[in-house]
């Protein structure tokens, strides 16, 4: 059994324990579930209550609503919230000294171990505030001409799309949106989509790490294999991908990613960041206007002026707490929920149709389902007013369903009521 100063010198062999945030409550909380855990494998722990209910101990939650949309944005546990509001009230007492000559230059303390995370040198890691804005930068800093095209999909992210047909607007880029099938048949269908939609002028693919719509997780390295011979620049957004699944920047070959860290590191809301591959980073122009100086420096793209720093330290609290589950467990876990409500659906009803592929390569915690003959936005309404169940009602040109997306807090019983609700409306309808 592990006793707790083996379970100390094994955060120490990470780095964890040197974090000063982490509450002994916190500490508490992870040492029993790891003794809970022992050395069984990730699969073999996800289902079991007895560990799950030490994870879930270090959340404030409202349980009197059932959060199905950690997709969105997710609570953070309560030591990292605490953490930040500590620096708040420490910045507040003497903003230009605390803040500023403090607290702002420990964002180099975040870099290293968020760029230890993700796999990359940390001069190549800028912290942002959302996945928004990494990927803004992206959009809007590179330079092209009238006439060059740029590659999407019709499932990016609404404000990528939005970004982009700004830039097509303004500047008479020209901007290919392709449409695949939900779910898509094989990855080499999505492969070939983007082949098909590349001419001698693209000079851009943004491609999404997995899809906020389905779930669905592309093959990011094959696009960009694709692309790289070609000279075409490959934007990944990440923004549901950092730390809900396992991979490293090399396991994807890119060179630009964006995500938040306010969905599944836990951090709080705000925080973000932006990789840039070094040799790109000249080329690569910030949201605001640096200095010539700083062409080759991954801070240029961290340059928006007066920003509370309390947010961007207390990552390093939500990371030490992520890497204190480990990435392994946590979408065991996730896989785990998700297959509980949406296999239970599919087995009880056939009117019920799951446009995820539930298999571990495709997918992760975030599934969409149908159900034939309910209007998907009155179900979604139902369950929220009626049963307090967050949910995500999607209304896609090509298809529709509800979003569920559990995280690492949510509950059996609150898997198990939802289940029960979808099943009740299938069986009885939804009251007018």
């Amino acid at each position: 059994m592990t006793t707790r100063r083996e379970f100390l010198s094994g955060l120490a062999a990470t780095g964890l324990a040197a974090q000063p945030v982490f509450r002994e409550h916190a500490i508490r909380s992870l040492f029993h579930a790891n003794v809970i855990a022992g050395d069984r494998a990730p699969a073999a722990l996800a289902d079991d209550e007895t560990y799950w209910s030490q994870i879930q101990r270090a959340f404030d939650s409202d349980r009197t609503m059932i959060n199905l949309n950690n997709g969105g944005c997710s609570p953070t546990p309560s030591h990292v919230l605490e953490a930040m509001i500590r620096d708040l009230r420490f910045s507040n007492e003497l903003p230009v000294e605390h803040m500023w000559r403090v607290l702002e230059p420990r964002i180099e303390s975040v870099r290293r171990d968020i760029a230890s995370e993700f796999g990359c040198d940390p001069e190549e890691m800028a912290i942002t505030r959302n996945a928004s804005e990494a990927n803004e930068i992206m959009i809007f800093g590179l330079d092209l001409k009238r006439g060059d095209e740029v590659v999407i999909t019709n499932q990016n992210y609404g404000r990528m799309i939005t970004s982009w047909e700004q830039r097509a607007r303004r500047e008479g880029i020209v901007v290919k949106q392709i449409s695949f099938k939900v779910p898509p048949p094989s990855d080499e269908y999505l492969v070939n989509l983007f082949r098909a939609a590349i001419t001698p002028r693209t000079r851009a693919i943004e491609v999404t790490h997995i899809t906020n719509l389905t779930g669905q997780i592309m093959p990011v390295r094959q696009i960009v294999e694709l692309a790289r011979p070609r000279g075409i620049e490959v934007f990944v957004d990440g923004a549901h991908a950092f730390a809900h699944f396992p991979f490293k920047r090399d396991d994807l070959g890119c060179d630009y990613y964006g995500t938040s860290l306010h969905k599944w590191l836990l951090a709080p809301v705000g925080t973000g960041f932006l990789y840039v591959r070094k040799d790109k980073q000249k080329k690569l122009w910030p949201l605001m206007a640096a200095a010539a100086t700083q062409d080759n420096d991954i801070r240029k793209y961290e340059e928006i002026g007066t920003h509370p720093a309390a947010n961007h330290n207390a990552i390093s609290a939500a990371l030490a707490f992520h890497r204190g589950i480990g990435v392994d467990r946590k979408i065991a876990r996730l896989r785990y929920l998700r297959d509980r409500w949406a296999k239970r659906l599919l087995a009880e009803s056939s009117r019920v149709s799951v446009l995820t592929p539930l298999d571990d390569r495709q997918s992760g915690a975030i599934a969409l389902f149908q159900v034939d003959g309910l209007d998907n936005v009155k179900l979604g309404a139902w369950l929220f007013s009626q049963h307090r169940i967050v949910n995500t009602p999607i209304v896609h040109p090509e298809f529709k369903g509800i979003r569920i997306t559990p995280n690492v807090y949510t509950t059996l019983d609150e898997i198990d009521i939802f289940t029960d609700k979808v099943l009740e409306a299938i069986k009885k309808g939804i009251p007018a």
